[in-house]
C-alpha cells in the first residue's frame, strides 16, 4: 500500500485581533516532508502513528507537509492557499496512492476562506478520485461543514477535553484506515446536527459519563466503528457552526443515523449544564486568599490562547496586586516587545517596564513598575502529554513581589513545566494563574489544592447568546430556546 499523510491545522477565533501568516506557521511547527519529530504536536498525530503502522504493515508512508500554528485570528489568505498548493502538489507527485491520511483542526477560517478544511478535502478528492480512501482526524472545536462530509470518507475526532486522547485517537483513525484498505469495513458517515453550542469539558459531569458511555458502545457494537461529538467552536463566526454527533458504521448507513440522532439529542436534553463553574476575578482572588493551602490555580479560562486570544490580559494580576497577594506566579502573559527589553538588560537586572493588555478592549490596563529580572530563556518550552508546547523566548520577571512570565510565542498554559523551566517551583506558591479553558486540567490537578475557573475581562466571545455574530446562524440554541420543537402551526 502507498498512503499519503500531510497536516495543516490551526484554530480560528474570528474576533481575535491576531492574525496568522506563515511566521506564526514557523514559530509553532512547520515541517516539510520527513521533518516532523517523532513526537506529534496536537493535530499531526496521525502522521507519526502512520509511521509506526507503515512499519509494522510494510506499507509505503509518503510524508507531506506537517503545518500547525497556535490559534488566533483569520488566516493571511496567501498563506493557506500556499500550504494548501504545498501539500496538494505534494500529493500529485505522489500519485497513485490507495488512501489520504490527514491531520487537521476543523476551525481554521482564512481571509477568502470560511471553510478552509472544505476546501483542501474536495481538491484532494478531485485529485485522487472517488474510490480512494480519504479520512482525517480533528479537534472537536471545530465546524463540520456538509462539504468536509462529502469529501471524506470518515472522520474521527478527539474524544476529551481536555484532549488527552489525540494519539489514541490516531490510533483509531489508522485502525479503521488499514481494515478498509485490507477489505474487512466499509466505513459510512452518519451526522446528526445537535443545533446547539456549547462548552463541554470531559473532566466533568455529565460530560464524562457521556464520552465514556461513547467509549462503551464502540466497544460493544461491531457494527460501530467510531463516535465523535463534535463541540463546536463558538468564536468562529461561520454558517455551519454549532454541535454536531458523528457515527462511522461499518456499512450500516441506516442504523448510524438513528445511533447519532439518538446520542445527538440526548447531548441536547443537557444543554447548559456542561460548562465548568465560573466566578469573576475579585471572588477568585478572594477565594485563593482564603485558601489553607496551596497552590490554588486560578484558570483566566477566557483570556486563553488555545481559544485564539492574545493570552496578555492583565485583569487577574491587577486583583492580585489590589490584595496585596506576594506569593504568586502568573504563566503566561504574552508581550513581545516586554521580553525583547527583558532580554536586553540582562538576568538580575532591575528596569522600568510596561508590558501586558495590549492587544485589545478588555484586557485590562498594561502594568508600570520596576522589575527585577529573574530568568531569560530562549525558545522556551512546556509539556503538553506527549508532546512539547513552544512558547518561545521568556522572561521571568518579579514585580511587586509577584513571579511572571512574560512570552513571546502565544501558548495557553498545559502544564506546570511552564514555570519550572523558567526556575519557579509551581508547588511552592500558594497561586498560579494561568491561561487555558480546561486544558490545564490534566497536568494542573495533580498539584492544585484548588481549581477556580475564573471569567476576568472581556477578550472573548464566551456567551453565544450575547455574541454579535454576522455569519453564524441564528437557529441553535442558546440564540433560540428549543430549535428541535416544531413551532405550532408549522407544516
Amino acid at each position: 500500500m502507498r498512503i499519503f499523510t500531510a497536516a495543516l491545522a490551526t484554530e480560528t477565533n474570528t474576533f481575535s485581533p491576531i492574525c496568522i501568516d506563515k511566521r506564526a506557521f514557523e514559530a509553532s511547527l512547520y515541517a516539510p516532508p520527513g521533518a516532523h519529530p517523532e513526537t506529534p504536536t496536537l493535530c499531526t498525530a496521525p502522521i507519526t502513528v502512520g509511521r509506526q503502522v507503515a512499519a509494522e504493515k510494510g506499507w509505503q508512508l509518503i510524508e507531506g507537509t506537517a503545518a500547525w500554528a497556535d490559534p488566533a485570528g483569520l488566516v493571511n489568505r496567501q498563506t493557506y492557499e500556499d500550504l494548501r498548493d504545498e501539500i496538494v502538489d505534494q500529493l500529485r507527485a505522489a500519485l497513485p496512492v490507495d488512501a489520504v491520511v490527514l491531520g487537521l483542526h476543523g476551525a481554521m477560517v482564512a481571509d477568502g476562506y470560511e471553510d478552509t478544511e472544505g476546501d483542501l478535502l474536495a481538491r484532494i478528492r478531485e485529485i485522487i478520485g472517488p474510490d480512494v480512501l480519504l479520512c482525517a482526524e480533528l479537534d472537536p472545536h471545530s465546524h463540520l461543514t456538509d462539504k468536509r462530509v462529502a469529501a471524506a470518507d470518515f472522520f474521527v475526532f478527539f474524544k476529551e477535553f481536555p484532549h488527552t486522547d489525540f494519539v489514541d485517537r490516531a490510533k483509531d483513525l489508522w485502525r479503521i484506515a488499514v481494515d478498509t484498505l485490507e477489505g474487512r469495513v466499509k466505513p459510512v458517515m452518519s451526522v446528526f446536527d445537535c443545533r446547539m453550542i456549547d462548552v463541554f469539558p470531559t473532566s466533568r459531569e455529565p460530560m464524562r459519563s457521556f464520552v465514556d458511555k461513547l467509549m462503551q458502545i464502540e466497544k460493544d457494537d461491531a457494527d460501530v466503528l467510531s463516535l465523535s461529538v463534535v463541540h463546536g467552536f463558538m468564536a468562529g463566526d461561520v454558517p455551519e457552526m454549532g454541535t454536531k454527533m458523528i457515527a462511522v458504521t461499518d456499512g450500516n448507513r441506516e442504523k448510524g443515523q438513528a445511533l447519532a440522532s439518538a446520542l445527538g439529542l440526548e447531548l441536547f436534553a443537557k444543554r447548559g449544564t456542561y460548562r465548568m463553574p465560573e466566578i469573576d476575578e475579585r471572588r477568585a482572588v478572594a477565594e485563593a486568599i482564603a485558601a489553607t493551602a496551596g497552590p490554588v490555580v486560578i484558570a483566566d479560562m477566557w483570556d486563553n490562547p488555545g481559544g485564539g486570544t492574545a493570552g496578555d490580559a492583565t485583569v487577574v494580576l491587577e486583583e492580585l496586586l489590589a490584595s496585596g497577594v506576594a506569593d504568586a506566579a502568573i504563566g503566561t502573559i504574552w508581550d513581545p516587545m516586554a521580553v525583547q527589553i527583558c532580554m536586553a538588560a540582562g538576568e538580575g537586572a532591575e528596569i522600568p517596564l510596561r508590558f501586558g493588555a495590549k492587544s485589545a478592549p478588555g484586557t485590562g490596563s498594561p502594568i508600570d513598575g520596576t522589575v527585577r529580572v529573574i530568568k531569560l530563556v530562549r525558545n522556551a518550552e512546556m509539556r503538553f502529554g506527549e508532546s512539547f508546547a513552544p512558547f518561545g523566548d521568556a522572561a521571568h520577571i518579579c514585580y511587586r513581589g509577584i513571579d511572571i512570565i512574560l512570552n513571546s510565542t502565544r501558548a495557553q498554559s498545559f502544564d506546570p513545566s511552564l514555570f519550572s523551566v523558567m526556575g519557579i517551583d509551581p508547588r511552592s506558591k500558594k497561586i498560579l494563574v494561568i491561561k487555558s479553558t480546561n486544558h490545564f486540567f490534566a497536568s494542573f490537578s495533580k498539584i492544585a489544592s484548588k481549581i477556580l475557573y475564573c471569567s476576568a475581562g472581556t477578550p472573548y466571545p464566551n456567551d453565544p447568546a450575547k455574541t454579535p455574530y454576522r455569519r453564524a446562524r441564528r437557529d441553535i440554541w442558546p440564540i433560540i430556546a428549543d430549535p428541535h420543537t416544531p413551532k405550532r402551526g408549522a407544516a
